[in-house]
């Protein structure tokens, strides 16, 4: 009846969206589809007879038509296009060490430096040189050489020891490198067997008709992350207005390296990540951002990883490793990327937001986000209507083909990606959208560059709007858009999407490590595509504002290279922990940080050691080192045998007669585990060590902050002593609970921290105390 009245509505709808990959290993099989398998081989184990490695892994184990990559730095061994048979057969193999499928991945999707704490010509901007003269490569969708981020106006030459190159292909040659971004390649053997053998979920191969089989570009998340790590100062920068200002990058002189292992709408294959790893560490970076996961909620083992395997083989070579933390959360134990030797980054707001608006017929007025630009409502209220009325779920969801347009045509509709909903309620003839939260996500919002007039809102202002359609005879609405606005409080809030602890494979570690700023960040954008991404948008920007924990991890990547530039010496893991230590755990209002999801203050699980504070972390005074063996002994402790180890670390170990114990690893932060088997009082000790990076002649005192509920903690010795000869020192932490009656937080942990300072510094530890189920 109400389409025949009103021939315009606003469309009103829920957003579910999940990540699910399929987990695959190798496994014995009558199965003769072929597949693309990688393996790790004993390097030592060569005969001499062969000139390369090359030479006899094609003369011993498989046709060189079939080798796709070899591998010889971060990893040795190669992958190839074979059936689970010979696969299992070449595994029998003495010299074999480990074999696995190969796995499809996807991409975890201007105020940020300021918010960060960086200031022109003062603290770390200046005292890194921005940091000039290292090295950031990205391994993501490639890149858009032609931005002006990536301009190399007033660069020094490239730095001597680089070694890498610019790989020609389509629309893309060696005059697109510069100074700036001084090296590009695109790795797509493992993705283009995919399309011919049928890959992991059947989707593999380049399409040509939107791709481009050159280091260019055709999605825009990897000029998106690598000009926020490394963008040049960009005068008049914005999306379609919003944003407006100065566009640049956490190092802005730093040099950047592209290295493409991802592709438009089908991903990222293990076989190219991992040759992409190899290859940027032997072209000579110093840091890398990898902005990638995957994973069905169920987190490989490290030495069956190639995303562990190859930054394990970084790292052991002074490469800093920074990956994002996924966008599964607010659930629980939905952080990825969690090997000890990765830093894991978790998402946050920053102090700027698009505000739009919903005013219901009754004159409520509903706030969200949004980043529309087009030609706007101008106050009309048009006909509002809920699909999910009907029952049907992919109604519900927007989902394409699900809406009867005549029941849409002409409305605002309210509850595939965001901006798809959009384009289905667009096609189905609703002038406007209405994007409401599930439950799970809360009132976490995001801002997207919809194609028609639409609002996001948090599940609370969803529950009203439904209310008011079910109970008025004649619901209406209209969208108003409020550009953008600098100095929200509080902020940063942990984004709901973030991916939250535990730890799944190793909960004596805390994961993420930290959080950066991950929402509604403003970077460079590919020409291909809209800023939506979507085939239907024919809009071009120069900037576009995403979020994801994919573009949290860019900025501690940028971070990363100006503490390299400032400190050349230190090593991935003392970078890690100037991070970590240094890290805030306030907003803008100095109280505790608070979940977006719940409303509720944020915990460890959410924000690691804290949000990401570059001023601080330029001098953090003293750094928890970890080397090689402490990483070896660190996998001993959970249970690997040396060929497992080896599998990951390239060569032989022996692990200790006495089982060393993984929470001893010397991490930044303390996670106390107790059995909940256990009854009565139970006590566990960690030992730390750290080094002075600050005045030589130092004095530092613990402050303590005991988690709440019965739990005691006790350090020895309470002062640290340092001096020319001595630059390190050992402590140990002991926490105490009495089980019987442990009460936990709603997160399952309770937690207190550990300072270190000596009068002008602060080095903080979280202490997280939970209890493990037997399993």
């Amino acid at each position: 009846m109400a389409t025949t009245l009103f021939p315009m509505s606003i469309l009103f709808f829920f957003l579910l969206s999940l990540l699910n990959l399929p987990l695959q290993t190798l496994t014995a099989s009558t199965d003769q589809t072929i597949k693309t398998f990688i393996f790790r081989v004993d390097e030592h184990s060569k005969p001499s007879v062969f000139p390369s490695h090359y030479h006899w892994y094609s003369s011993a184990f498989a046709d060189p038509v079939q080798i796709l990559h070899v591998y010889d730095t971060v990893f040795h061994g190669f992958s190839a296009t074979l059936t689970s048979t010979q696969a299992a057969s070449i595994l029998q193999n003495p010299s074999v060490l480990a074999a696995f499928e190969d796995r499809l991945r996807q991409l975890h999707t201007t105020r940020s430096p300021q918010f960060l704490g960086l200031r022109y010509q003062q603290g770390l901007w200046s005292e890194s040189n921005y940091g000039s003269d290292v090295i950031i490569g990205i391994l993501d969708t490639g890149i858009w050489p032609e931005r002006r981020s990536f301009s190399d106006l007033n660069l020094g030459p490239v730095p001597a020891r680089w070694k890498g190159v610019c790989e020609t292909g389509v629309q893309f040659s060696s005059a697109h490198c510069n100074r700036k971004l001084i090296g590009a390649r695109f790795f797509s053997k493992g993705h283009e067997a995919a399309g011919r053998f049928g890959g992991p979920g059947g989707i593999g191969g380049i399409n040509e008709t939107v791709e481009f089989r050159s280091p260019r570009d055709a999605d825009g998340h990897g000029t998106h992350t690598a000009s926020t790590a490394a963008g040049r100062h960009t005068f008049k920068a914005s999306m379609a207005g919003y944003a407006y200002g100065i566009a640049k990058g956490v190092a802005p002189k730093a040099r950047l390296a592209a290295y493409k292992v991802c592709w438009k709408n089908s991903g990222c294959y293990d076989s190219d990540i991992l040759a992409a790893f190899d290859r940027a560490v032997s072209d000579g970076v110093d840091v890398i951002s990898i902005s990638i996961g995957g994973g069905d909620g169920v987190s490989s083992p490290y030495y069956l990883d190639p995303i562990a395997i190859g930054a394990y083989g970084a790292v052991s070579k002074g490469v800093f490793m920074s990956s994002s933390a996924g966008n599964d959360g607010p659930n629980g134990m939905s952080v990825t990327n969690l090997a000890p030797w990765l830093t894991t980054v978790g998402a946050g707001t920053i102090d700027r937001s698009f505000p739009a608006s919903v005013i219901l017929g009754d004159g409520r007025k509903l706030s969200g986000v949004s980043l529309y630009s087009g030609k706007p409502l101008n106050g009309t209220m048009f006909p509002l209507v809920y699909p999910g009325k009907s029952e049907v779920l992919a109604a519900s969801l927007c989902m394409e083909n699900s809406l009867d347009p005549n029941l849409v045509k002409g409305k605002i509709v309210g509850s595939s990606p965001r901006v798809a909903k959009g384009l289905v309620v667009k096609k189905a003839g609703g002038v406007g959208m209405i994007l409401a939260n599930g439950v799970s996500n809360g009132e976490g919002l995001v801002g997207d560059a919809h194609l028609l007039p639409a609002c996001a809102v948090g599940a609370n202002e969803g529950d009203t709007v439904k209310s008011y359609i079910s109970s008025s005879s004649f619901p209406t609405a209209t969208i108003t858009f409020g550009g953008t606005v600098i100095g929200v409080k509080p902020a940063p809030v942990v984004a709901s999407f973030s991916g939250r602890g535990p730890n799944g494979l190793t909960p004596e570690i805390l994961k993420p490590d930290l959080i950066a700023p991950g929402v509604n960040i403003l970077a460079a954008w590919t020409e291909a595509v809209g800023p939506t991404g979507l085939d239907s948008d024919s809009r071009k920007t120069e900037f576009n504002i995403l979020s994801g924990t994919s573009m949290a991890c860019p900025h501690v990547s940028g971070a990363a290279a100006l503490l390299k530039s400032a400190h050349p010496n230190w090593s991935p893991a003392a970078i890690r922990s100037a991070m970590m230590t240094t890290a805030s755990i306030v907003d803008n209002r100095l109280q505790l940080m608070t979940d977006e999801s719940t409303g509720k203050p944020a915990t460890p699980y959410d924000f690691g050691s804290g949000h990401l504070n570059l001023d601080r972390a330029m001098d953090p005074g003293l750094v928890y080192d970890i080397s090689n063996n402490d990483y070896v002994s660190f996998l001993c402790s959970i249970g690997y045998g040396p060929n497992t180890i080896q599998v990951i670390t390239r060569t032989p170990v022996n692990c200790p007669v006495k089982k060393p114990l993984p929470e001893n690893l010397n991490y930044p932060s303390i996670m106390a585990l107790f059995p909940s088997t256990s009854r009565g009082t139970t006590s566990k000790s960690f030992i730390r060590t750290v080094t002075n990076v600050g005045p030589m002649n130092s004095v530092y005192r613990a402050k303590l902050e005991a988690p709440p509920m019965g739990i005691s903690v006790m350090v020895k010795p309470t002062k640290l002593v340092f001096s020319e000869s001595v630059k390190k020192q050992s402590f140990v932490v002991t926490v105490t609970a009495n089980t019987r009656n442990l009460v936990l937080g709603e997160s399952g942990i309770v937690y207190g921290s550990l300072s270190w300072s000596d009068g002008k510094h602060v080095v903080r530890s979280p202490i997280v105390v939970s209890q493990l189920e037997s399993l």
